[in-house]
């Protein structure tokens, strides 16, 4: 008997690995595929879809490690609606604990034209294809290809047909993404209610994101009685992609009160499998994407930010903790206001009265207007724009470069440090890591070079360079800038600017301090 527990729980399947990788460009290697399988079973997804076995011996050989790897989740691999395809796949998967075939045929009369097939022919194929899928695992999935665009009659019958044959899971795919929610939660119940023996299986919905409602589908699917979402690791799939995991799994966590549904993912994991998934298949996530985008915890607005300061409730439905990430930000830019600027003041070391910040303010508003984003290094410079820069730790007094076909690069430094003027001479890949090195071997440090960038502001070949660079060290963030019509000599002043700001850092915040929750923007 169902428990009612058992009842309300949704299942998450995940088919990054096989719908996700087919988006065009995203195709992962062997190990990537095996390290996002182990981070999807860690997180506690309950089937896994590995791939397409018959597709390639790379897709064969992934499919079949994955479900020989496996701890928790099903494994489970596509077949289309043939015995090769089938046999091919419950080899695959057959090391799995937990194995199960995939395999489908399109019902519409679009697809149906496709391989020439009548109606009988087509159940006629069905029934066979998933009786021998029956035969092999215990679990067998079968999808009526656009189902949405299916006669009502004919889906019915070849669904009966399905579960007769062995069929334990039902999948209805909206594969155009066409379908509306109302639709969606509609079909969902009405065969449940209309097929016999459908109160004896799993219906699942995959939902296609062509008109942007791939989640709400999903979740309406779920009203309608379905207990499996088909989904993807950011959205990731064909064309506009597919049901987010991220999206579904904290709709039902936040709105369980009129959604009284639950899964059993790990949502602190969402954040990190999220990123390794947009790194290893090369699709970046936007900005504003729902839970897991750059600014999906980012608050600008001045009003938003006083709201965000006084009650986290106000602009913020979930906390940014439940899906892994150290906490919310509150970036500034040019609809920022005091509260969130003295906030960032304070973070970073500094306490200032009404007055001062007044001042501080104006300032700050005429760099918002001329930046995007403002940093915490360039608070940190509106602070010290009354200072004289020969107070700065570093300082450049003079550089020699040779380079050219002959050998590595050389750069000789002098520099003045606390005071005392140093010197040193160090090689490398081209005259500007040879000037960087120099400028360690000088001054030893663990910054890492996070960005390198040279920009001609002028025309010519005797055009001013104007050099970025930003170095992250313990957290700590700092961005220097130098311009001179010698990109090797803006290169290495840009460098020891940057150390010397974040020497500053250092001195406001604490050696050693975790400031990556002050920026969101610096951290990312």
């Amino acid at each position: 008997m169902t428990t009612a527990l058992e009842k309300d729980r949704v299942l998450i399947f995940d088919t990054t690995l096989r719908d996700g990788e087919q988006s065009p460009g995203a195709t992962m290697t062997h190990d990537e595929k095996l390290e996002i399988a182990g981070l999807l079973d860690e997180m506690g997804v309950d089937i896994i879809e590995a791939g397409f076995p018959i597709a390639s011996e790379g897709d064969f050989k992934a499919v079949s490690e994955i479900a020989e790897r496996s701890n928790n989740a099903v494994i489970c691999g596509l077949a289309r609606a043939n015995f090769k395809d089938i046999d091919r796949c419950a080899e695959a998967v057959r090391k799995a604990a937990k194995p199960r075939i995939h395999t489908f045929i399109g019902t519409s009369p679009l697809h149906r034209a496709i391989p020439n097939l009548t109606m009988d022919e087509m159940a006629e194929r069905i029934h066979d294809t998933v009786t021998h899928a029956r035969n092999l695992v215990d679990d067998v999935q079968w999808s009526p290809m656009d189902a949405t665009r299916t006669e009502w009659d004919y889906l019915c019958r070849v669904i009966e047909i399905a579960i007769k044959a062995g069929a334990t899971t039902i999948n209805i795919p909206d594969t155009v993404g066409y379908t509306a929610p109302l639709e969606s939660a509609d079909l969902i119940r009405r065969l449940i209610e209309t097929v016999p023996g459908a109160d004896e299986v799993i219906f699942a919905t995959h939902c296609h994101n062509d008109l942007g409602l791939a989640t709400a589908n999903a979740l309406a699917a779920v009203e309608g009685g379905a207990r499996q979402i088909e989904c993807t690791i950011n959205g990731l799939g064909e064309r506009a992609g597919n049901t987010a995991l991220e999206e579904v799994v904290m709709a039902l966590k936040v709105r369980n009160d009129i959604m009284p549904w639950h899964t059993q993912i790990d949502t602190t994991k969402i954040m990190h499998i999220s990123r390794r998934v947009s790194t290893v298949s090369g699709f970046p996530v936007q900005f504003n994407k729902a839970i897991v985008g750059k600014n999906a915890f980012a608050h600008e607005s001045g009003i938003h930010q006083d709201g965000m300061l006084k009650n986290k409730e106000t602009f913020e439905i979930m906390r940014p903790e439940d899906v892994g990430l150290s906490g919310t930000s509150l970036p500034l830019g040019k609809h920022s206001g005091r509260a969130a600027l003295r906030d960032k003041l304070n973070n970073l070391g500094y306490e200032v009265g009404d007055n001062q910040l007044k001042d501080i303010f104006v300032r700050f508003k005429e760099l918002a207007d001329r930046k995007k984003e403002v940093f915490d290094d360039d608070i940190i410079a509106l602070m010290r724009s009354g200072e004289d820069a020969e107070n700065d730790h570093l300082q450049l007094v003079s550089m020699k470069v040779i380079c050219g076909t002959g050998g590595p690069a050389e750069a000789t430094l002098e520099m003045e440090i606390d005071g005392k003027d140093l010197s040193a001479t160090a090689q490398g890949d081209g005259p500007v890591d040879a000037a960087f090195k120099a400028v360690r071997e000088l001054y030893p440090n663990s910054a890492h070079l996070q960005l390198y960038q040279v920009h001609a502001v002028t025309e010519g070949t005797d055009a001013q360079a104007t050099v970025s660079v930003r170095l992250e060290e313990d957290g700590n963030i700092a961005t220097g800038q130098s311009a001179n019509t010698d990109t090797v000599v803006a290169s290495a002043k840009a460098y020891i600017n940057a150390l010397n700001r974040l020497i500053v850092r250092r001195g406001k915040v604490g050696e050693g301090a975790d400031t990556r929750e002050i920026s969101y923007k610096d951290a990312t």
